[in-house]
């Protein structure tokens, strides 16, 4: 779709590629067009499911480009209107991302990885959030990180830039699956193909429903529900799937989802 991003459409499955060597580093024009092409996801309902990797199988990404840094780039520069990488503060985004990391994710490519629904990771990948060594904090890296693991140790990497193997990262719950890297986009594939066995208004709504309500206690965030204050949530419950799903399951057969 452009140099640096190449997308693969295979419907119901959209696959996102960053292809910058050699580091898949980003700046603001490649955000821009990874938030194209997660928009374009977004409101194509031919698609479930995004798979976001990178070109290679030494970086998965960089984060953001600081040659382009170098040359004048402001780290509150444009990064288009999904934030950086296209998606990570992408409105409306009610679909899974799956983050397939082939290689290392530093900085704002961790941070891509914090923001996805799912994440299957290569053997040899690392996360690491190097910003504060570079002499500036890091962006949703400190927002997101110590919300996914305990503080302390966020704030060990955050603090350090300190690197994490992904035998850590799967005891911390970083990740869902660690496989070697052969089989990373085989195992990427099949995990986003299982989501796509549930109905599509479903899924947004378990989306949505975990985004509203992650900051609440349980009480509020059930009366916050209730209230229609989740509209897929109600849509899901009035939709013809809703009636589909329980006359298939007695039925004994696969459900045919309409997404209405």
């Amino acid at each position: 779709m452009g140099e640096g991003v190449r997308v693969v459409k295979e419907p119901p499955l959209l696959e996102i590629v960053i292809d910058r060597p050699k580091a898949n580093a980003i700046d603001a024009a490649t955000s821009r067009l990874m938030g194209e092409a997660f928009a374009a996801f977004r409101d194509d309902p031919d698609f479930r499911v995004a798979i976001l990797t990178g070109a290679g199988d030494r970086f998965f990404s960089a984060g953001w480009d600081l040659a382009a840094a170098s040359e004048g780039e402001s780290y509150e520069a444009d990064w288009g209107p999904g934030g950086f990488g296209g998606f990570t503060e992408l409105e409306g985004l009610n679909k899974p991302v799956v983050c397939a990391v082939n290689g290392i994710a530093a900085g704002g490519g961790f941070e891509m990885v914090l923001a996805a629904d799912l994440v299957v990771a290569a053997d040899t990948a690392q996360f690491l959030l190097p910003e504060a060594l570079l002499g500036f904090p890091p962006d949703t890296g400190a927002v997101r990180l110590p919300r996914h693991m305990p503080p302390v140790i966020a704030k060990e990497m955050l603090l350090t830039g300190r690197r994490m193997g992904m035998e850590e990262a799967a005891r911390w719950g970083l990740v869902n699956q660690v496989v070697p890297g052969s089989e990373l986009m085989e195992a990427s594939r099949l995990l986003a193909r299982r989501v796509c066995e549930a109905a599509p208004l479903a899924t947004e709504a378990i989306l949505e429903m975990i985004r509203a309500t992650s900051q609440m206690w349980v009480a509020d965030a059930m009366a916050h529900i209730r209230a229609g204050r989740v509209a897929s949530y109600r849509a899901a419950l009035d939709s013809s799937d809703a009636v589909e799903g329980p006359r298939a399951f007695a039925e004994k057969r696969p459900p045919r989802w309409t997404g209405a």
